[in-house]
């Protein structure tokens, strides 16, 4: 399990050694069971006896307080079987390594004009208001053919979709009913008038694949406008905390080797969580038998990636931390099995790009103070600085 300490840097979370399946509980005291261990946990995600639509039935214990985007039974991700397939085939061909390839030339383009802006800005600038955060945004909103007006709104809309239970569930509810409508509206222009965006796709591959219901593609649209930009900001922000702050004698390689920058982004996506948040829940709908354990029909099972990710037995404690090796394995970050994160290669991408740019650009860049506390941006299931003030 993590231990949290909500002030702690997220590169700093401690996890207790993972071990077999064993009873815990979930955060408002629902039974479930943990796995943690490397093979166990890819077994939990790539075992289609352990799945996610019976986690939303209608007796099923709630999994969150407040409304919010994740726990939608409509959007994909809480899908499973043929009705899970059917909305990823709508998408699995526009996040393919080679959808990624092309998209490269504009996301550099776009990486290089925030540079730009952030190195006419006074010091010391704050790297995340000008660089974590709008890179993003502006990556998922060219590739959804959003304009620049529903930049304003997108934090928003993040804010709640992926609240932890610190807002007013009123509050939450009336944001996603905007939000979602934010969504049907988008897909219904994209009919009349198809792009060469993203949105276009979806409804293009929607039609063709038929019988795919309306409230799926509208949380498939959301889900994408929030998470596509959300996660990589996070990650971002949290690195440049990291390399920054504690590990500034790996930055002249990240700007001189772009294949180092590869292998420490990788690195940093293994490492460092999104949230606090203690794992990805399943339902097992038979008794399946995990690491040499029985875990009963009904169950709700946590897998545990962030302990999973630092198991000795895959990724020796001598290099888990050197942050130029490659992985041993996999990384559990993005999952594993049916739903794997498609926008993996995507946040990959972005990732590194920014990084081996960055440091290129500004190889002096360091913490304007490095003593300064850290203001966390709270209220959401993802944590990164809320502003992070460098000089060059």
């Amino acid at each position: 399990m993590t231990t949290i300490d909500p002030t702690e840097p997220m590169h700093r979370l401690r996890f207790e050694a993972p071990g077999p399946p064993c009873r815990t509980e979930l955060p408002g005291g629902t039974p479930a069971w943990l796995v943690s261990r490397y093979a166990d946990v890819r077994q939990v995600l790539s075992d289609p006896r352990f799945g996610r639509a019976q986690l939303y039935a209608p007796d099923a214990p709630a999994l969150s307080d407040v409304p919010d985007l994740v726990n939608d039974p409509d959007l994909m991700f809480n899908q499973d079987g043929p009705d899970h397939l059917r909305l990823r085939r709508t998408l699995r061909r526009a996040f393919t390594p080679r959808a990624v390839a092309r998209w490269l030339p504009w996301i550099a383009a776009i990486v290089e004009e925030l540079l730009d802006r952030l190195e006419a800005q006074p010091q010391p600038a704050d790297a995340v208001a000008e660089f974590a955060l709008p890179l993003p945004v502006a990556v998922i909103s060219r590739l959804m053919g959003l304009d620049e007006s529903t930049w304003g709104r997108l934090r928003t809309w993040s804010e709640h979709a992926f609240s932890d239970g610190t807002h007013e569930g009123e509050q939450v509810a009336s944001v996603l009913q905007e939000f979602s409508a934010f969504g049907a509206d988008l897909l219904a222009e994209r009919r009349r008038a198809p792009g060469d965006d993203l949105v276009s796709g979806i409804v293009a591959a929607a039609d063709e694949e038929g019988a795919v219901p309306e409230a799926q593609l509208v949380s498939l649209v959301c889900g994408l406008v929030v998470g596509g930009h959300d996660s990589t900001m996070t990650m971002l922000g949290n690195a440049l905390l990291y390399l920054l702050g504690e590990r500034r004698e790996i930055w002249p390689r990240l700007g001189a080797d772009e294949e180092a920058a590869e292998r420490v982004a990788d690195r940093l996506v293994h490492l460092v969580p999104l949230g606090d948040d203690r794992g990805s829940t399943r339902h097992a709908a038979t008794d399946v038998e995990v690491g040499g354990v029985t875990i009963p029909a009904g169950a709700i099972v946590l897998a545990d990636c962030g302990m999973a990710n630092r198991d000795p037995e895959v990724f020796p404690p001598a290099t888990l931390h050197d942050l130029l090796a490659p992985l041993e394995a996999p990384t559990l970050s993005f999952g594993a099995g049916p739903h794997y994160c498609l926008g993996a290669w995507l946040a990959r991408t972005e990732l590194q790009l920014a990084l081996h740019r960055l440091a290129a650009r500004f190889p002096d860049l360091r913490l304007a103070d490095p003593t300064d506390p850290v203001v966390w941006r709270t209220g959401t299931t993802s944590r990164s600085p809320r502003s992070l003030r460098v000089r060059w």
